[in-house]
């Protein structure tokens, strides 16, 4: 049953994260996700948003694509959507840093997931897709939130001694170049770009589900590269140490 509240998500990703291994791939994305989620919720409650109702329906058509994502990987791994695809193949893959996997999960939700849940929200709500609108204010407010949470698990996973010495051992951190790859404005800027491309082509569902298809192999290539083992001997100990 797909989740009808924010606070629904929150007991979801819950429940989700609360068997697997800390190791686990998917569960280093739904961390991440989980204190996301958790701030919205807060945003929410402080009446920060113009619209949060729009804000909260977002939320909840948003997280429902990658609980679905989540369940046809228990169930059958050929319906998993190909922009997820590489996380859950990957999940158990050693030599994989744990924010490597964190941004695979945020580039398979943001880049493929975003735009469908922001034209199947605002079909929902009967509001137009539009820049300027107070609801594209309110998506633009919570790259603030998404910021500060991308800044901390960056910060816990690239930074500390063992990643200074590291560094001087192998010259080129290979960590630091999949960290790179990634900028969550940007990526969410892209997302509207697409949510504005799937508006306009809402009533023309064959070249829609073209579109889609493309974009998903898009994503999910970007995720391999995203997955590309870039641990060192010198990272491994230091998780060992950690645990």
């Amino acid at each position: 049953m797909a989740p009808a509240t924010v606070a629904d998500v929150i007991a979801r990703m819950e429940s989700l994260l609360h068997p697997l291994a800390r190791s686990d791939g998917v569960g280093c994305f739904v961390r991440v996700y989980l204190a996301v989620t958790q701030g919205v919720q807060e945003e929410l409650g402080a009446a920060t948003f113009a619209d949060p109702a729009f804000m909260a329906a977002l939320d909840v058509r948003f997280a429902d694509l990658f609980l679905a994502a989540a369940a046809s990987a228990t169930r059958d791994a050929t319906a998993v959507p190909r922009a997820w695809a590489p996380l859950f193949d990957a999940r158990a893959r050693r030599g994989i840093a744990p924010l490597q996997f964190a941004l695979a999960g945020m580039n398979a939700h943001i880049n493929r997931d975003l735009p469908i849940a922001l034209v199947e929200t605002c079909r929902e709500r009967g509001v137009p897709l539009e820049e300027g609108s107070p609801q594209h204010a309110d998506y633009v407010r919570v790259n603030a939130l998404l910021a500060s949470v991308e800044a901390r698990i960056k910060n816990e996973y690239v930074t500390g001694f063992l990643h200074d010495v590291d560094r001087l051992l192998h010259r080129v951190d290979r960590l630091d170049d999949v960290v790179a790859m990634w900028d969550i404005a940007r990526a969410r800027d892209a997302a509207w770009t697409n949510a504005e491309a799937l508006w306009a082509l809402r009533d023309e569902p064959a070249l829609s589900v073209r579109y889609l298809a493309t974009l998903d192999r898009t994503v999910g290539l970007a995720g391999r590269g995203l997955l590309t083992p870039a641990d060192t001997w010198l990272q491994k100990l230091g998780r060992l140490l950690r645990r």
